[in-house]
């Protein structure tokens, strides 16, 4: 750790005689606010990774980037590819000790909410890099605007969209270790009013241990016409569906636990924006059907029975915001969510439905209902106040109200000062309720508070911030006795810290370090992340060397409490073949080290992959 934060900030004494004469660009972004707005205006945290970041290391799959780019962010994986569910599954996002895995963090594409219904959390091997124009990471609470499942923070996929006429066609092919392959195809199109995205995408891997390999093929479509200059209509919808195997432990194998997953999402929208107003009115639908094996540790004696569910999340949401008068703009909305889930088992045999200690019987539609207002006020050139609230009606659980308030102080143009208080929620979900003989359905809702204070600076080549937070949360749901109970306690404070530089036009650094102390340890969550990256762009050849250190991360917690170190050494090379050819190489884990992210599941050694892109 002390290495990486030495070479990390090795050259700060150079921004003595920095020039600060260049022009600061405007970092707009739509998560806090749902419309359009300046960052430097609002009191929450928020990491911009737009598309050029998310695909110079080639990698189909937008988390391993958001683990290096997000200080705070944890994604456990367990293999070469594919995060796979269910038991042995990885994939899970943990933010500052709030964990994706029991659904408390939301991941949402154009705004809109994914998670599996059932059990309410996100299935990572949906979100692609093929669909990304660029991703947008909240830090922090933000239910007033999300509801429920976004109180540790938000994963915002903006998809893609073409901007001017033409056509773009582009080829992505790559070959590696372990019999892994990765290819994908896309086309953007504009004329006049009219725009379309279309996109496929293929991986498959034999991963680095037996039993553990893993398929996937994902197609997307998006379709866009202008009205006019002020309203835009779009409809958008994704199809992934993998094949994962689950090897188990290396001290317990597993045979046969096998996974088929198909998980989609569809919706459409119809957006306003003036001078003086913006908002829209967008319907949405995230389902999934799932079949799993869960295996056996004795092959001679395989299992009876698959695991069978279907599950979907739709919604309505409309939102207006509004500049009332002088540095004003209120935000208001309206949100209706249906939530539907069924799980069962099948005999392998017959493929009649066995009997189950399922208890949703007749419960397995959910529905959500809110309201909400977002004030924010330019008090004056160097000042603004925020203050936002939702009133949130469950049909189980009842009605929560969410408020949050924050401030921010830009004592220079290119600097601000951030403070925020927010409060973030989570319903108990299907499977907490009803499935299974911990389910109990007097549950209620988790909660937590955040308290926040950030600073952030840029000048000439060079920006950096830092960001101070301590939460505090009750209700979290714990099976104690054979029996889910609100019983848990969350506190948990820590310290992050970002760096860029853009040293020329041929150079550029960046590097993110978090500091977590939890009071009640979780699984997933390091005390410490770092990760510095050096950028080369000369002439046709292109190079990003990356060095991630993880210190203290929970691999079990409790009486066999572990925990893990390791540094990862990655690089990625490109070489600019012709005008529409690239060939690229990717080496990941190039220092050999044997860790684990999962406990029992070793990650690969040194991996390789090599291949071309073509865009014409």
């Amino acid at each position: 750790m002390k290495c990486l934060l030495i070479a990390s900030f090795l050259s700060l004494p150079l921004l003595v005689s920095a020039q600060q004469d260049s022009l600061q660009l405007r970092e707009v972004v739509v998560t806090g606010t749902r419309n359009e707005i300046d960052v430097r205006h609002l009191p929450f945290t928020v990491t911009v990774i737009d598309r050029n970041i998310l695909t110079e290391q080639q990698k189909p799959n937008i988390l391993p980037t958001l683990m290096e780019q997000v200080p705070g962010m944890m994604i456990t994986s367990r293999g070469m590819m594919g995060y796979g569910v269910s038991g042995g599954g990885s994939g899970g996002i943990n933010l500052r000790g709030i964990t994706g895995g029991s659904g408390q963090m939301l991941v949402l594409i154009d705004g809109h909410p994914q998670y599996q219904g059932i059990y309410s959390h996100p299935i990572s091997d949906s979100y692609q890099t093929m669909i990304a124009e660029r991703v947008e990471v909240l830090r922090g609470p933000a239910s007033v605007l999300y509801g429920s499942n976004a109180m540790g923070g938000v994963i915002n996929i903006v998809t893609r969209q073409m901007k001017d006429d033409g056509s773009h066609t582009h080829f992505n092919l790559g070959a590696g270790s372990w019999g892994t392959i990765q290819a994908e195809a896309s086309n953007q199109y504009r004329n006049g009013r009219f725009s379309s995205t279309i996109a496929a995408q293929y991986g498959r891997t034999d991963n680095h241990r037996p039993r553990m390999g893993f398929d996937q093929s994902s197609v997307y479509a998006k379709i866009a016409y202008d009205l006019s200059a002020h309203w835009l209509l779009y409809a958008n919808a994704d199809i992934t569906h993998f094949n994962a195997s689950h090897p188990g432990t290396e001290d317990s194998p597993l045979y046969n636990g096998d996974q088929w997953i198909t998980r989609g999402m569809a919706s459409a929208a119809l957006e306003n924006n003036y001078e003086r107003t913006s908002g829209g009115l967008s319907v949405y639908s995230n389902f999934g059907s799932h079949k799993i094996d869960d295996g056996t540790t004795d092959p001679s004696k395989p299992t009876e029975r698959f695991f069978r569910s279907k599950d979907n999340l739709a919604g309505v949401s409309l939102y207006q915001s509004a500049q009332l008068f002088q540095g004003n703009r209120l935000t208001v909305g309206f949100d209706w969510q249906h939530i539907y889930g069924n799980a069962w088992y099948i005999s392998k045999l017959t493929g009649n439905e066995v009997a189950t200690t399922n208890k949703q019987s007749g419960k397995s539609h959910r529905n959500e209902f809110a309201g909400y207002a977002d004030f924010r006020q330019d008090i004056t050139e160097w000042f603004t106040a925020d203050a936002g609230l939702r009133i949130d009606h469950h049909s189980v659980t009842g009605t929560e109200l969410i408020p949050q308030v924050g401030v921010v102080f830009r004592p220079l143009s290119s600097g601000e000062i951030k403070a925020m208080v927010s409060k973030g929620f989570r319903n108990p979900t299907m499977r907490e309720l009803y499935l299974y003989p911990p389910s109990n359905e007097e549950l209620k809702p988790e909660r937590l508070m955040n308290y926040e204070l950030s600073w952030r600076h840029r000048f000439s080549r060079i920006s950096y911030g830092a960001n101070f937070f301590f939460i505090k949360g009750d209700n979290m749901i714990q099976t104690i006795n054979r029996k889910n109970v609100n019983t848990g306690e969350i506190q948990n404070c820590g310290m992050e810290l970002e760096f860029a530089w853009r040293i020329s036009q041929v150079f550029s650094l960046n590097t993110n370090h978090s500091f977590l102390h939890m009071k009640n340890k979780v699984v997933a969550a390091p005390e410490y992340k770092g990760y510095l990256a050096a950028n080369c762009n000369y002439r046709k050849l292109s190079a990003i060397v990356g060095l991630q250190y993880i210190n203290g991360l929970y691999t079990e917690v409790g009486t066999n409490e572990s925990k893990e170190n390791f540094l990862l050494l990655n690089a990625t090379v490109g070489y600019q073949l012709t005008r529409h050819a690239k060939l690229w190489l990717r080496g990941e884990n190039l220092l050999a080290q044997r860790y684990e992210i999962n406990r029992g599941y070793p990650m690969p050694r040194a991996t390789f992959m090599a291949g071309t892109n073509i865009n014409f």
